[in-house]
C-alpha cells in the first residue's frame, strides 16, 4: 500500500437521499492507493448506494465525492474517469450476457473497453486458470452455477485492468469455494498491477481480508480503521464451553452477558474480561451449579465485536427485547416415533444431467442437519424432493413418518418450507400473511389468534402488524417467514439458506429461535447455508459435492478429522503478507493463503513448518511478527475437501 501518494478515492459528509427517506447520510471516508477499502452493514445500510456514486452511476444530494482527483459531481465528470474504474454491481452475474458463452463474455468486455489482443489473451487466460473456468470456456453463461457465474463476472470486471474495482457484495449467495477464489484473485491482481479495491459484503469473516474498513448501519458510519482498530473498540474474550440444560444455562448466561450463542451442543459466550480465568470465573458464577464443560478461550472474531457495535447503537430497543421477549412454547412438544427424515439413495435427474446422485442420511426430532455444498452441488433439489415438490428419479424417503413419493398432502400438513425466495405476499401486512397461511393449513378462527399472537411475540414483531411485508427490513421479513411456515406447528422444518443479506444480530436471533424450536419443542430442522459459521450451530453437517454426500458428522468431529488428515492451520503475521505469500508459494509451501493481513497455511507439522517459514521470510528481509497454531475452521474443511475431489474427478461437475 502506497500511502505517501494521493489517495485514490475521497468521500466527505456523503448524503443520499430517495424520496424523503435519508438512505446515505455524514458519510467520510478516504481510499489509498494499493488497498483493499471494505464496506461492511447489512441490507439497506447505504453501502449500495455510496458505491454507485463513487462508481459514478447515481447521482447525490449533498457532501463531496473525488475519484483520481476529479470532482464527481456531473455525468461530465464522471466519464472523464470510468475508464480507470471498473463496477460490479450487487446481484450473481447481472452484468454479463446470459446467451454467450464465458470466453465471449469475456471478448466483449475487453473489446468494450479497447484491450489490446494480445493483453487480452495473456490476461484471460490466467484468470480463466486462476477461477478454474478454463475447461468451461464454451459453457453458455445462463448455464452456469452461481459461483461460476460471478468469478466470470469478475474476470469481465478486471480485464481492462481497472485502477479502481468497485465490487458491491461480489460473493453474496456464492459457496465458499468459489469465495476463496475470488479473494485469491484479488489478492493477487492487487499485488501483481498494483489495483486499488472498494469491497462490500455481509460476510463478517471476509471483513478480517480487508486493510482498512467502514461499518454502516442506517446510513451512518459506526466505525472505521483497520479490522485490529475496530476489534479494539469492543476488547473482551470469547469463551466456547458445554453446559447442560443448555437452554437453562442460556437463561442464566443472557442475565450477565448481551451476547450468548448456542453452536450445536455448546455455548459461545463474549465476555468482557480479558482475562481468561476471571472471564470462567464469572462465567461459572452465572451458572451457579450447572457444570462447565470442555472450555476453550479465544481472542474475538470481528462479528462478535459488530455485535456489540450494534448492541450499543440499538441499547434500550435490545434491552427492552431482552427483558421482555421470551417465546413462548410453540405448542405440544412434537412427537411421533423413528426418525423426522429418512433419505434413501435419493436420485433426482434433469434430462442427462444427474443432480442428486444417492444421497443418505437421517434427521431425528429435535436436531438441526445442515447441508452444506457449493452452488449447484444438489442441496435445494434434496429439499424439493423430501418436501414433495419434485418427484425423486429414484430411491425413497420418509418426512415425519410418511412416505414422500405417496404422501404428499401428508407431508405438507407436518412440514413448515422457508425457501431461498422468501414465500410471502409482499403486497399484504405482516397480521395480513400470517391469517393467509393459516387459511391455507386449515386453521379455525381460535386456532388462528392463537397462531397469531405466538408468532407476533416469538418473531418480535410488536409494532410491524399492520405494515406492509414488502417494506419491512430485511431481518424482520425473514423473522415472519419462518412464523409463517410454523403456523401449522410442523414436526419438520425446511429452511433453503434463510439468512442472505440480514445482520449478524438477525441472524443470531434467528438462529436463538430455531435452537429454542428444536430443544424445547423436538422440532427436526433440515437447513442450507453459505455461512461457515451459521454451520457451527447445526448439530450434525453433510457435505453434498457433485450431486452426492461426500462427508457427514457433528461440526467438531469434521474439525478433528480434517485436522488429522491434513493438519493444522497456520496464521503468519507479518507486514508484508502479500510479499510473505509469494515468498512462500515460490519455496514450495503451496498450502499458503492470504487473508486479510494474515498468510494462512495448513500443517501437519507446525513446529517445523514454522522453523521453515521464518527462515523463508527472514531471507526475504521480511520481519515476522508472530506465528500462530489454530484449529482448521469449517471453511478450511469445506474448502480442501471439495477441492480435493475436484483433483480426483476433474471432468466432474464444477464448484
Amino acid at each position: 500500500m502506497l500511502n505517501n501518494e494521493p489517495p485514490v478515492a475521497r468521500v466527505s459528509s456523503f448524503i443520499k437521499r430517495y424520496r424523503k427517506h435519508e438512505a446515505v447520510r455524514g458519510v467520510d471516508l478516504t481510499i489509498k492507493k494499493g488497498e483493499i477499502y471494505g464496506l461492511i452493514g447489512p441490507d439497506g445500510a447505504g453501502k449500495s448506494s455510496l458505491m454507485k456514486a463513487i462508481a459514478g452511476v447515481l447521482s447525490f444530494e449533498g457532501g463531496e465525492v473525488e475519484v483520481f482527483g476529479t470532482p464527481i459531481d456531473s455525468e461530465q465528470a464522471a466519464e472523464r474517469v470510468k475508464h480507470r474504474l471498473g463496477f460490479l454491481p450487487q446481484g450473481l452475474g447481472l452484468n454479463l450476457y446470459p446467451e454467450l458463452t464465458v470466453e465471449e463474455n469475456i471478448d466483449f468486455f475487453a473489446r468494450l473497453r479497447l484491450v489490446p489482443d494480445e493483453r487480452i489473451r495473456e490476461d484471460k487466460a490466467r484468470l480463466l486458470a486462476m477461477t478454474r473456468l478454463d475447461r468451461f470456456r464454451d459453457r453458455v453463461m445462463k448455464h452456469l452455477s452461481g459461483g461460476m457465474k460471478q468469478k466470470l463476472a469478475l474476470i469481465c470486471t478486471l480485464i481492462h485492468q481497472p485502477e479502481l474495482a468497485i465490487l458491491d457484495e461480489p460473493t453474496t449467495g456464492v459457496d465458499p469455494v468459489s469465495r476463496r477464489d475470488f479473494w485469491a484473485i484479488l489478492a493477487e491482481w492487487l499485488e501483481a498491477k498494483g489495483m486499488t479495491a472498494l469491497v462490500s459484503t455481509a460476510y463478517m469473516d471476509e471483513a478480517v481480508r480487508f486493510h482498512r474498513l467502514s461499518f454502516l448501519s442506517h446510513g451512518t458510519v459506526l466505525a472505521s480503521g483497520s479490522p485490529e482498530a475496530i476489534r479494539a473498540l469492543a476488547p473482551g474474550l470469547v469463551v466456547t464451553f458445554e453446559s447442560t440444560p443448555q437452554l437453562d444455562a442460556v437463561e442464566r448466561l443472557k442475565k450477565r452477558y448481551a451476547q450468548v450463542d448456542t453452536l450445536g451442543s455448546a455455548l459461545h459466550v463474549f465476555t468482557p474480561e480479558t482475562d481468561a480465568a476471571t472471564a470462567l470465573t464469572e462465567i461459572r458464577m452465572a451458572l451457579g451449579e450447572l457444570p462447565v464443560e470442555r472450555v476453550q478461550t479465544d481472542d474475538p472474531e470481528l462479528e462478535d465485536v459488530v455485535v456489540s457495535l450494534l448492541l450499543r447503537e440499538r441499547q434500550d430497543r435490545i434491552d427492552a427485547q431482552a427483558k421482555t421477549s421470551t417465546p413462548r412454547p410453540h405448542g405440544a412438544p412434537v412427537q411421533f416415533d423413528g426418525l423426522a427424515v429418512e433419505a434413501r439413495e435419493l436420485v433426482r435427474d434433469f434430462g442427462t444431467f444427474r443432480a442428486v446422485d444417492r444421497v443418505s442420511f437421517d434427521v431425528k426430532p429435535g436436531e438441526i442437519f445442515g447441508l452444506l455444498g457449493a452452488n449447484g452441488a444438489g442441496k435445494t433439489t434434496v429439499i424439493k424432493m423430501l418436501t414433495g415438490i419434485l418427484p425423486p428419479t429414484g430411491g425413497k424417503g420418509w418426512v415425519a413418518g410418511a412416505d414422500m413419493r405417496r404422501a404428499g398432502g401428508a407431508i405438507k400438513e407436518r412440514i413448515g418450507y422457508m425457501s431461498q425466495a422468501f414465500s410471502l405476499y409482499l403486497d399484504l401486512t405482516v397480521i395480513e400473511n400470517i391469517r393467509l397461511f393459516a387459511g391455507i393449513y386449515g386453521l379455525d378462527r381460535q386456532e388462528t389468534r392463537q397462531r397469531m399472537d405466538w408468532i407476533v411475540d416469538m418473531a418480535e414483531l410488536t409494532g410491524y402488524e399492520t405494515d406492509r411485508t414488502g417494506k419491512l427490513p430485511m431481518g424482520v421479513r425473514q423473522r415472519l417467514a419462518l412464523g409463517c411456515a410454523l403456523v401449522h406447528r410442523p414436526r419438520v422444518l425446511f429452511l433453503d439458506e434463510p439468512t442472505s443479506g440480514v445482520d449478524p444480530i438477525g441472524r443470531r436471533r434467528f438462529w436463538e429461535i430455531l435452537s429454542r424450536l428444536a430443544r424445547e419443542d423436538g422440532v427436526a430442522i433440515l437447513v442450507t447455508t453459505h455461512y461457515m459459521s451459521e454451520a457451527e450451530h447445526c448439530d450434525q453437517l453433510g457435505l453434498m459435492h457433485a450431486g452426492r454426500l461426500v462427508a457427514e458428522g457433528s461440526p467438531a468431529d469434521l474439525k478433528r478429522q480434517f485436522e488429522r488428515e491434513t493438519g493444522s492451520r497456520l496464521e503468519i503475521m507479518t507486514d508484508q503478507p502479500g510479499r510473505a505469500l509469494a515468498e512462500l508459494t515460490a519455496s514450495g509451501m503451496a498450502r499458503a493463503t492470504l487473508s486479510g493481513s494474515k498468510v494462512h497455511m495448513l500443517s501437519l507439522d507446525p513446529g517445523r513448518d514454522e522453523a521453515r517459514i521464518r527462515a523463508v521470510l527472514a531471507g526475504s528481509g521480511i520481519a515476522v511478527e508472530a506465528v500462530r497454531t489454530r484449529q482448521p475452521s469449517l471453511e478450511d474443511v469445506f474448502v480442501s475437501r471439495v477441492r480435493a475431489l475436484e483433483h480426483a474427478a476433474p471432468e466432474g461437475r464444477p464448484a
